[in-house]
C-alpha cells in the first residue's frame, strides 16, 4: 500500500533558515549499471499489455524529465554552501543522469519492437526546453524561476519516492511474471529514488523554502504528472503493434489497478496533504534499509561490478 511510514530522522533548521537533514548519512553516488535488452518481449509483463505500458511511462517521459531536473539542481549548486547537501546534490545529479540513459535504452528497445517513440519524445523535449528551461532570465527573476523549478521537482520527487517504495515492497509485478531484467531495472530505479528521496526537497528548502511556493508547486506537479500519464497511456496503447493488446485501455487500466498490478493513481491526490504538512520531510517515506539491500544485490549493478573486476 502506498503511504507514509513512521518518521525516522531529524530535519534540522539551520540559523539561516536553511533546512538540512542530518540522519542516515551515506554518500549518494551514481552506480555503473548494465542492462541487456536481448530477449525482452514487447509485453514484458505476460498477458498484461496495459501493465507493461504503465511501466513504459517511465521509459517514455523520464529521460527528458530527469535531464531537466539534473540541470535545475546543478544550477542551484553554487548557492548551496552546506557541504553535505552539496555532495548529495552532486550524487543526485549523477544518479538522475544514469536513470535517464537507462530508460532511453529501454525506449530504443521498444522502438526496435515496432513502437514509434519519437513523436512523444519530441514533445517531452519541447516541454523541457521551452517550459522548464532557464529562459535566459537574470537577477531576481532568474532566482525566482530557479526556486519555482526546485519546488516543482521536489514535489515530483515525492511521488517518485512513493512509487519507488511500492516497487521495492509490493511483489505484484514479480508474481505476474515480469521479465527479470526489466523487473530489476524498475526496482533498481525505485531503490535509488528512495535512497535520494530527501535531496531535491532539502535543496529547495535551502535555496528558498517558501511554504506558499511549496503548496503551489505540489498542486502543479500533481496535475502535470496526471496529464502526462493519461496522454502517455493513450499514446503507448495506440503505438502498440500487437494484435492481442485488446481494446479500451482505460478499462484495462482500471482492472490492473483493482488487481494491484499498478499503483492507484489517486495517490497523486492523497499524497498532497502529507507532503504539505509543515513537519513533513521525505525521510518519512520508504525504508532506506530495504533500498540499500536491493541495490547491493541488483543484477544490473552486480553485472557491471563483475565486469569491472574481470
Amino acid at each position: 500500500m502506498l503511504g507514509i511510514n513512521a518518521f525516522r530522522g531529524t530535519p534540522v533548521v539551520a540559523p539561516s533558515g536553511a533546512r538540512r537533514y542530518t540522519d542516515e548519512a551515506h554518500a549518494i553516488a551514481a552506480r555503473d549499471v548494465e542492462f541487456d535488452w536481448d530477449g525482452v518481449p514487447l509485453h514484458y509483463v505476460p498477458n498484461e499489455p496495459m501493465v507493461t505500458h504503465v511501466v513504459n511511462f517511465m521509459h517514455l517521459v523520464l529521460p527528458e524529465g530527469e535531464r531537466a531536473m539534473s540541470a535545475t539542481l546543478a544550477e542551484a549548486l553554487p548557492l548551496i554552501e552546506d557541504t553535505r547537501l552539496h555532495e548529495e546534490v552532486v550524487g543526485f545529479v549523477g544518479q538522475e543522469a544514469t536513470h535517464a540513459s537507462s530508460h532511453k535504452g529501454a525506449r530504443e528497445h521498444l522502438a526496435d519492437l515496432g513502437m514509434d517513440m519519437k513523436p512523444m519524445s519530441r514533445r517531452m523535449d519541447w516541454l523541457v526546453d521551452k517550459i522548464l528551461g532557464d529562459k535566459g532570465l537574470t537577477g531576481k527573476a532568474k532566482h525566482a524561476w530557479l526556486c519555482e523549478r526546485l519546488g516543482l521537482f521536489a514535489a515530483m520527487e515525492h511521488y517518485t519516492a512513493v512509487v519507488g517504495e511500492w516497487l521495492l515492497t509490493d511483489p505484484a509485478l514479480e508474481d505476474a511474471g515480469m521479465h527479470p531484467m526489466m523487473l530489476d531495472m524498475v526496482k533498481w530505479h525505485g531503490a535509488e529514488e528512495v535512497e535520494h528521496r530527501n535531496v531535491a526537497f532539502d535543496a529547495y528548502m535551502y535555496v528558498d523554502g517558501s511554504y506558499a511556493r511549496r503548496v503551489r508547486t505540489a498542486l502543479l506537479a500533481s496535475f502535470t504528472l496526471f496529464v502526462l500519464f493519461i496522454a502517455s497511456m493513450n499514446y503507448l496503447f495506440r503505438q502498440d503493434p500487437s494484435t492481442t493488446k485488446g481494446r479500451l485501455w482505460p478499462l484495462q487500466l482500471i482492472s490492473a489497478t483493482r488487481r494491484g498490478l499498478v499503483p492507484n493513481m489517486k495517490f497523486l491526490i492523497t499524497e498532497i496533504p502529507p507532503y504539505l504538512r509543515p513537519s513533513f520531510h521525505p525521510s518519512q517515506i520508504g525504508d532506506m534499509d530495504v533500498a540499500m539491500r536491493y541495490l547491493a544485490r541488483s543484477p544490473a549493478a552486480n553485472r557491471s561490478s563483475e565486469a569491472s573486476a574481470g
